[in-house]
Parts: C-alpha cells; sequence; structure tokens
C-alpha cells in the first residue's frame, strides 16, 4: 500500500464505507465506492489506482477518455457529469455507466446510439430531487413518466442518481429518492459525496460518489471545473 495521503484517505473512506453498512444491517459490499477523479491531476490519481480502486467517476467525456484510455483495462468508469447530445457516441463507446440521463433528447439519442454500437452503458436517471433551477435533473415529480418514457425507447434504466442541495439535511432528500426508485421498481441510488456519504448508505445508496475525500481539493494540476456530482 503506497504512503502516499491519497491511500491513506482511501482506506478511511472505505473503513467508514463498511462500518455504515453495518450500522444500517446492510450485507459487507452492498455498496460501491465511486472515486471521482474528475479535474485531479494523475499524482493524486494513480496511489488510488495503485490500491486497488477500480471504479471512478468523471464529468466530462474527453476528459476521461484523454485520462484513462491509457489505464483502461479492468476500470469500471461512470460519467457524472451533464452529457451533451454530440458527446453521446464517444460517452456509450468509453464510459460502463451514464448516471446523468435528464432529458428526452438525450434519451433519443442514446437510443439510437445503443443501437448502432451494439453496446449499452448501464443507465441512470438524475432526478433533480432538490427542485434547484440551477441543476440538471428531471423533477421529482416528472420522474415516473421520464423512467416510463425510457423504457418504452428500449432503455434499460438501472438506477435513479441525485445531488441534494447544500444548505440541506440531506436526508429526506435521499428517502424521497428511494421512494421515487421503489415505486418504478429500482434498486440502484447513487446518492452520497464526500460530506454525506454515510447518511445516503443509511438511507439506501447503493453507489456513492467521493471525491476531496480521497483526493483533496479538485484543480490542482485538474483540467477545469464543473457544476458537482460529486464531491
Amino acid at each position: 500500500m503506497s504512503d502516499a495521503p491519497q491511500a491513506s484517505a482511501l482506506t478511511a473512506i472505505r473503513a467508514r464505507i463498511a462500518a455504515a453498512e453495518t450500522a444500517a444491517g446492510r450485507p459487507s459490499g452492498s455498496v460501491t465506492l465511486v472515486a471521482v477523479s474528475k479535474t485531479q491531476a494523475w499524482d493524486h490519481i494513480a496511489p488510488v489506482l495503485a490500491a486497488d480502486q477500480r471504479v471512478f467517476g468523471e464529468n466530462r467525456v474527453q476528459e476521461a477518455m484523454e485520462r484513462w484510455t491509457p489505464h483502461r483495462e479492468g476500470l469500471e468508469l461512470h460519467l457524472i457529469g451533464p452529457l451533451q447530445t454530440n458527446k453521446v457516441r464517444d460517452a456509450v463507446g468509453f464510459f460502463d455507466v451514464i448516471e446523468t440521463l435528464d432529458r428526452e433528447k438525450l434519451a433519443r439519442v442514446l437510443a439510437d446510439e445503443i443501437q448502432c454500437q451494439g453496446k449499452a452503458p448501464r443507465l441512470y436517471v438524475q432526478v433533480n430531487i432538490g427542485r434547484e433551477p440551477q441543476k440538471a435533473g428531471v423533477s421529482p415529480a416528472e420522474a415516473d413518466a421520464f423512467i416510463a418514457l425510457c423504457r418504452d425507447l428500449g432503455l434499460t434504466i438501472e438506477g435513479l442518481m441525485c445531488i441534494p442541495p447544500a444548505e440541506d439535511d440531506p436526508a429526506p432528500h435521499f428517502a424521497a429518492l428511494r421512494a421515487i426508485a421503489a415505486r418504478n421498481g429500482l434498486d440502484k441510488l447513487s446518492m452520497g459525496m464526500s460530506e454525506d456519504f454515510e447518511i445516503a448508505i443509511a438511507r439506501g445508496a447503493t453507489s456513492v460518489r467521493v471525491g476531496s475525500a480521497i483526493f483533496g481539493a479538485r484543480g490542482a494540476g485538474g483540467l477545469g471545473t464543473t457544476p458537482p456530482a460529486g464531491r
């Protein structure tokens, strides 16, 4: 194990996830850690990769392809940032999971591209659980209809993703996302970040997106910043 601070932080986060699983009465290993590597310098990422972390989250398609193509084998890569329709071809070809399906136009382009490539990344619908105008995602009131639309287009929806308002208690928002998932027959929930992942695990998260608590502050040597989908 590397003595880099990122490797030590990863060990601590893994221990906290395990403790949260136990506290919630959930099986060990039931929660996937998505290490949010967006905008991070490679010397911050390399110790985490060396510590056998294999699931990473990225915000930008092109940045992810530049960073991870030389290291792609054996990894699970999640797109957790907004997806523009002109990037769908690359995203479908490169990512294992797309967590930010949030509008009809994107759903239709994804359906066409998946059929064209014969490759289907796992898909999550992003729900704007706090109804914040500056954030992407379908509104909670429209989520059921949007999930049905995606299914009608032939898309297989694996789960839901959300980012609660930073100033709110996240627990009710996580519970609301879980309720939407339950009534739509979905059991995968991507929710919880560096500040609140233990609360998310208690409310049913199956994956948590942790960035700064592992890597430190974003942007040191990175390639820019985007709206947060994992902290």
